[in-house]
């Protein structure tokens, strides 16, 4: 048996839970679209009404709502009140990961008004948001103004909060970095109820670095400025196959962004966004990105394609006609491009409506896509939920870029799922260790991609139905989660925590650097208040009694030693 053939594997018996997720599509067209289209309608009126406010009104009602959370936090007995949580239902969080923590005792806070634009200062090139704001309200707001934060996740439901404190990333990251590392600052509210804004060079500048990836207990985040970037009215894409096995794929996808002498730097030779899809072991389409102006767009003889019409082709599948019709060029609207992957939520969407993609559908009902994932959740009950752990995969592995051909092997041979997204980010050498950072000595090796003060790092998404499971056969999907975090701790690689991770205790911090975190759990008085990294992470369901315990043995014990 090669490196690359997947394991035989027995034929695995059906039960009632296979039929109701093979059917599932009923509840989702007749329950989950309509609510879901319903939703998002009274969510963009409710950012229209926003809008209407002047920034001003805004900033004054942002100061109110903050007064209030303190007040709240000021009224929890720590001997009495359980952990503080924000009052957000488990059901409604974007990630796959359960939000089971929520079911020990704790003590809500309300942070549902937090859902503003509070500034666009164009002098600063910063947006002040509010933790809420998700990605189709602010491109919304600043596209039109030749505007852009400088690093647009594809879904619109993602929010900045849960960007910040958990894990964000687009396009344009090998430019940027992820979606943290352009936080100019933040406002936290600490344990003890006191406002802060920590930037990377004040007296909470620890606290600044320690946020990202702390899943928000160090504090509470009600307010971030964030980079922005000027932006033109399109995306000039150009679409370009490649063929050959999975390593011969990878270089192929360093290759579109990644110049060969170097000169990394080099806007000239460096794309402005990097994408690319691998459909099979054999076929993959690069995808790279430049802005646009609107004159450049409509010169006669360009092809425009505004693909975010519900009619539409979905964009990975569209983007697959490459492999046939060879290398091309079109322009698509900045933000539409930005959203690509909404309506269709990649490739997911095919699970969810097998027949979703067909023009049929596409042309009578598309306008009704996507299905909000909080609702999916909250109608799929605990068997289903429980099947989609052991029988999905949706994971994204951050590897070194020089390991994204090892990555793409190993994913085939354990995992066996198709299609399989690329997106590089700059993962930067910073004045402190945080809880993600680059090898050490990384500098010294000169690979394709890096720079003196970045490792180039690539997103391995993988986000589908294992091979095995769509062919009836036997697969563990937590089994094949514990090897793929083994892999990854191996080869200095990373696992976002929205999904659903198998770590022990010791392994996470194995994979994560805790030292900053824990050193400010401690100074700003997070421990006893908010719940440990670690254990909010944690598959399975937490009891009061399991949560105190934990915490006491954070309390008592340096992480590193805890099993």
């Amino acid at each position: 048996m090669s490196d690359l053939e997947a394991p035989l594997r027995p034929k695995r018996k059906k039960t009632l839970v296979d039929y109701l997720v093979k059917f599932r599509w009923i509840v989702v067209i007749f329950v989950v679209l309509p609510i879901s289209f319903l939703f998002y309608f009274s969510i963009y009126l409710g950012d229209m009404n926003s809008e209407r406010k002047s920034f001003k009104k805004r900033q004054k009602e942002h100061d109110e709502n903050v007064k209030k959370v303190v007040k709240r936090l000021k009224e929890r007995n720590p001997k009495k009140d359980g952990l503080v949580c924000t009052a957000r239902k488990p059901w409604i969080a974007v990630g796959m990961r359960n939000v089971d923590y929520k079911r020990a005792r704790h003590f809500e806070v309300d942070l549902s008004a937090f859902r503003n634009v509070l500034d666009i200062d164009k002098e600063r090139m910063v947006a002040r948001v509010e933790p809420l704001v998700n990605m189709g309200q602010i491109s919304r707001v600043t596209v039109p103004m030749n505007l852009s934060l400088a690093v647009v996740a594809e879904l619109d439901d993602l929010t900045v909060g849960g960007l910040i404190n958990g894990y964000g990333i687009e396009g344009s990251s090998h430019l940027y970095g992820l979606f943290s590392d352009t936080v100019v600052a933040y406002e936290i509210i600490l344990a003890d109820g006191k406002v802060v804004r920590a930037t990377r060079d004040n007296e909470y500048s620890d606290l600044f670095y320690a946020i990202p990836w702390s899943q928000g207990t160090l504090g509470l985040l009600v307010a971030a400025e964030i980079k922005l970037i000027p932006v033109k009215e399109y995306m000039k894409v150009t679409y370009k196959p490649v063929v050959g096995n999975l390593k011969e794929l990878a270089q192929g996808y360093i290759d579109s962004f990644c110049p060969r002498d170097g000169d990394q730097d080099n806007p000239q030779k460096v794309p402005d966004f990097v994408e690319t899809m691998i459909y099979s072991s054999t076929e993959a389409v690069c995808m790279t990105a430049r802005y646009a102006s609107k004159e450049e767009a409509k010169k006669k003889g360009n092809k425009i394609n505004e693909v975010c019409w519900w009619f539409k082709t979905w964009f990975y599948q569209h983007a697959q006609t490459a492999l046939k019709r060879g290398e091309f060029v079109e322009y698509v609207p900045t933000r539409q491009f930005y959203h690509r992957h909404t309506r269709s939520l990649y490739w997911e969407g095919k699970l969810i409506l097998p027949f979703g993609d067909q023009w049929w559908f596409r042309f009578f009902l598309g306008w009704l896509m996507p299905p909000k994932v909080s609702l999916l959740k909250a109608t799929q009950g605990e068997a289903v939920r429980n099947y989609y752990h052991e029988m999905h995969v949706i994971q994204d592995m951050l590897v070194p870029l020089y390991k994204v051909g090892d990555a793409l092997e190993w994913v085939h041979r354990e995992m066996e799922v198709y299609p399989i997204w690329l997106c590089p980010h700059k993962l930067y050498k910073l004045p402190v260790k945080t809880m993600v950072y680059p090898e050490p000595g990384f500098e010294l090796h000169h690979r394709q991609g890096d720079t003196p003060y970045a490792q180039m790092y690539t997103d391995v998404g993988v986000y589908y139905a294992p091979g095995p499971v769509l062919r009836g056969e036997v697969f563990d999907g937590a089994e094949a989660v514990r090897r793929m975090e083994s892999w990854l701790i191996e080869n200095h690689g990373f696992q976002p925590q929205y999904a659903v991770s198998e770590l022990s205790e010791k392994n996470f911090w194995r994979m994560f650097d805790g030292g900053l975190y824990e050193e400010c759990r401690r100074k700003y008085k997070a421990v006893g208040t908010f719940m440990s990294l670690y254990y909010k992470s944690k598959k399975g369901r937490k009891t009061e009694k399991e949560v105190q315990e934990a915490e006491q043995a954070v309390l008592e014990t340096p992480y590193a030693e805890v099993d």
